[in-house]
């Protein structure tokens, strides 16, 4: 299987599957002499381990992190650094069903079609529990992204139909973490909670919206061609599962506007140049413009619910799918830490580049 690496400088590489032993990431490329806080990276693993409140999945998971290489002292060693996560509460028996059935909207079908064999206990590799290799590789990025003064903060400004008002840096981050949403705005979070716990009850799913604000990034990260700044960002939140759209600065909305609207005009501001409003979203041409980078990530309703389903089997045979197991109703309070340790790992692979294009 490919595809299991991401990043070109601080490389990341994960492995393990939903029900097997242990799930983990090595990181290449980190350098040496970085001050390792682990119960910073445990923190960050709790904001996103199953099992947190009644709106998510009732897996219990721990998520206790172990450090196996690359970190002497509490110092990294700039050598490659495994982070292993043991698995501990799965029920690989929720899953006899699903040996030979296809859920609709999983990665079953494909899975087959490409490898024609797979792991159907909780989806295996395809399962979102790989995401938590991610999450703690990110928290070592963003120690890395401190000594930068780099902050990235994310929170669920959509969930089905409940849209917090604002954008840019209007959000009030620090109230997410007040809340079992993780809502910038403690009123909608209410709404919120309300709303995923009655389609948990009714046996659906919901999907929703988190916006992500990077701030402090200097101007001049980003490479300008395939690497744009911007484009690996988009990559990394598309990769997260059940991701299926992404949006930075204007974005769809610029389509709208004419370019007299649209345009970022420059200004000397405390003798620093800055632009009166930030339509780019902080990055233009593939590079950062000094200008906090803020973005929208969109998540589908959770595939799996709690009501039968048409589908298929594996000889082409029509069935009726009944879902079992354990499931977040609406996945995105818990992906807002994969939504900042994605964008942590982009950072800080750009600011490693950048520094290979100046004597």
């Amino acid at each position: 299987m490919a595809g299991n690496t991401f990043g070109k400088l601080f490389k990341v590489t994960s492995f393990g599957e939903s029900h097997g032993h242990s799930i983990g990431i090595v990181i290449e490329g980190c350098p040496a002499g970085l001050e390792i806080d682990l119960p910073f990276i445990q923190s960050e693993l709790d904001r996103r381990r199953p099992g947190q409140s009644e709106i998510t999945t009732s897996r219990n998971e721990a998520d206790k992190v172990e450090i196996i290489s690359g970190v002497f002292n509490s110092l990294t060693t700039g050598t490659p650094i495994c982070l292993l996560i043991k698995n501990k509460d799965y029920k690989s028996e929720d899953y006899d069903h699903l040996k030979d059935n296809y859920r609709p909207s999983h990665a079953d079908f494909v899975y087959d079609s490409k490898y024609g064999h797979r792991d159907h206990r909780g989806g295996g590799r395809s399962s979102a529990r790989e995401t938590a290799t991610r999450v703690a590789a990110g928290a070592i990025a963003k120690l890395y992204l401190r000594s930068y003064n780099i902050n990235i903060h994310a929170g669920v400004t959509q969930v089905g139909t409940i849209k917090v008002p604002g954008k840019e840096n209007k959000f009030d981050w620090s109230v997410c973490e007040t809340n079992a949403v993780r809502c910038p705005d403690s009123n909608y979070a209410e709404k919120m909670s309300a709303l995923i716990l009655e389609t948990k009850k009714a046996g659906n799913s919901l999907g929703g919206i988190i916006s992500c604000e990077i701030k402090n990034c200097p101007p001049g990260i980003g490479e300008p061609v395939f690497d744009k700044l911007h484009a690996d960002l988009a990559k990394a939140m598309i990769s997260i599962n059940a991701v299926k759209g992404f949006e930075i600065g204007s974005g769809f909305s610029a389509a709208s506007m004419k370019g007299s609207e649209h345009n970022d005009l420059f200004q000397n501001e405390n003798d620093s140049i800055t632009t009166k409003t930030n339509n780019s979203g902080g990055i233009q041409g593939g590079i950062s413009n000094g200008m906090p980078i803020y973005f929208n990530v969109a998540f589908k309703p959770t595939a799996t619910i709690m009501k039968d389903q048409s589908s298929v089997d594996k000889a082409g045979k029509e069935i009726m799918l009944e879902s079992k197991g354990r499931h977040d109703p609406c996945v995105v309070p818990r992906a807002v830490p994969i939504v900042e340790a994605m964008a942590a790992l982009v950072l800080t692979d750009h600011l490693l580049r950048s520094k290979t294009n100046k004597i």
